[in-house]
């Protein structure tokens, strides 16, 4: 019997150890939601229709396992893709501040989700109501189980949605949606990506310019990164005080910019003789200033973590305060502002965190790194990019989606990468084809395969020696076309680009037909 490989080895081990780590995951998670049934049992195991609310809890912390897994991605992906953080840490970092911001700063009912796409009163029966909470949440809850095992990172805020708007037809009809809502959610599959990617491309190129492509990238470092750490310092404290404490403390958008200015000027101040006193030990190179990037990185990931818990976990726990209201009470409020329970709140936050450690490294994977490739220059700039897009846009009012967001800023730094290197690609082949003569073919086909892969000073260096070549240096016309598609590389993979946009855009009539089947099995249940 011949003996196995190493490379059989290590299938033959995946193979077996995948099984008990997947069974390790899902009684973590049947844990989980069998203490979420207890706990509502133990509470109101007494009302009339305790059994509808027990199920609205379970599929409460369903949902948000699900967007733990999911959508927590965009926060951490471009951290641990440039290596600024493991992914243990990462995924630490983002249970606790995810955690953190569910509780702290998640006590007000998004409007949009209780109330924005349907109004309860066209309804009428509150028990009519309760069944399309339920039905939203468990079809917003699958689809987002899909999309996450398809590894397509889709909005959370749009998938449930469109639950409701699918549940909510079922019950009463087309005529209940808020159709002016639903075509502003439909605009920011559009905003959303290309503000955020047109805007952190421009972040890059600034930089690349500026710092990166400098002879001496560290001294250039000490002038321009001071302000753009302010400005990163400046912009993720708007960004908490409007998305964040606002749910704790009314603050109005003059103050939330003054203290965002405040922590800029002091960020500034700091970080300037800090990057000059560390200038001594980097090295001259583009590695060298991609270190002084890792603790901006690490800070964003938190603060994009716990302004995310304390909004996207009323995507979770909001339809489930409906049902907890409509079965407590004698009936849904009209009031937009009603409160979470603190008991659901924690529900949505220990749900987040969980799903996040259980399942999310698949997607951190993918947001980090297989949609292009991302050093800590290019992933500071895809969180800066993030927090600026949603600051500006929450001002004009229109309506953006944070995930569509950052991933629209690793779109825009993976083509202005293409972009770049089609640049480098053509003045390599002028250089070239200013020449006359074939005797070097070998040496400059290796230089043209090396050159965009080399730092600034290096290129500099190859493109002066081809120049010193003279008249041996040329090319022919046939293999100037091979050489140019060869330097033509696709710097964003398509599949990936594919798979995410396609699933953007059917999250919310996916949803929407998911929810209205539940809602019907529901009710024929019922009736």
């Amino acid at each position: 019997m011949a003996p196995v490989k190493l490379t059989e080895y290590r299938q033959i081990e995946h193979i077996t150890t995948r099984g008990p780590a997947q069974l390790r995951r899902l009684a973590l998670a049947a844990v989980f939601l069998a203490g979420v049934i207890v706990f509502t049992r133990t509470q109101f195991g007494h009302l009339d229709q305790a059994w509808l609310l027990i199920a609205a809890a379970l599929i409460g912390g369903y949902m948000a396992m699900n967007i733990g897994a999911n959508d927590v991605a965009n926060n951490v992906g471009p951290a641990v893709g440039s290596r600024a953080m493991t992914l243990g840490t990462a995924i630490v970092i983002a249970a606790v501040f995810e955690a953190a911001g569910a509780i702290i700063a998640g006590g007000d009912v998004v409007s949009t989700v209780k109330n924005g796409i349907i109004d309860p009163a066209d309804i009428g029966d509150p028990m009519v109501f309760v069944w399309v909470m339920i039905g939203a949440l468990l079809g917003a809850a699958i689809w987002l189980n899909i999309a996450t095992w398809l590894g397509a990172p889709v909005s959370t805020t749009h998938s449930i949605v469109g639950g409701v708007m699918g549940a909510g037809i079922a019950s009463s009809g087309f005529a209940i949606v808020n159709w002016p809502v639903m075509g502003a959610i439909a605009a920011s599959w559009v905003i959303s990506p290309l503000v955020g990617g047109l805007l952190a491309a421009a972040l890059l190129y600034v930089l690349e310019r500026k710092v990166l492509w400098q002879v001496d990238p560290v001294q250039a470092a000490i002038r321009y990164l001071p302000y753009l750490l302010g400005l990163m310092a400046g912009a993720f404290t708007t960004y908490i005080a409007l998305k964040g404490v606002q749910n704790v403390l009314s603050i109005s958008s003059p103050v939330a910019f003054g203290l965002g200015l405040v922590a800029g000027v002091i960020t500034f101040l700091l970080t300037r003789p800090g990057i000059a006193r560390r200038s001594s030990s980097l090295q001259q190179s583009r590695e060298g200033v991609n270190t002084l990037f890792t603790i901006p990185l690490v800070a964003a990931a938190a603060l994009l973590s716990f302004a995310h818990g304390a909004n996207d976990v009323a995507n979770a726990v909001g339809p489930l305060a409906g049902v907890v209201e409509a079965l407590t009470s004698d009936g849904v409020s009209a009031d937009s502002e009603a409160g979470i329970p603190l008991w659901v709140l924690v529900i949505g936050a220990v749900g987040i965190s969980l799903g996040l450690a259980l399942y999310g490294p698949r997607l951190i994977r993918t947001v980090g790194s297989e949609i292009t490739q991302l050093d800590r220059s290019r992933a500071f700039c895809v969180a800066l990019s993030a927090a600026l897009t949603v600051i500006v846009a929450s001002q004009l009012g229109l309506p953006v989606s944070s995930t569509h967001v950052a991933l629209g800023g690793i779109f825009g730094v993976g083509f202005l990468r293409e972009y770049l290197d089609q640049r480098m690609a053509k003045a390599v082949e002028d250089v070239l084809h200013s020449h006359q003569g074939d005797e070097h073919i070998a040496e400059v086909e290796r230089m043209l395969y090396t050159f965009v892969n080399a730092d600034a000073e290096t290129k500099r260096d190859m493109l002066s020696q081809l120049s010193d070549m003279g008249h041996e240096a040329v090319i022919t016309a046939a293999q100037r076309r091979k050489l140019k598609k060869a330097l033509k590389r696709q710097q964003v993979r398509r599949e990936h680009l594919f798979r995410i946009v396609s699933a953007w855009i059917i999250t919310v009539p996916a949803s929407a037909v998911l929810s209205a089947l539940f809602y019907f099995a529901l009710r024929g249940m019922m009736v």
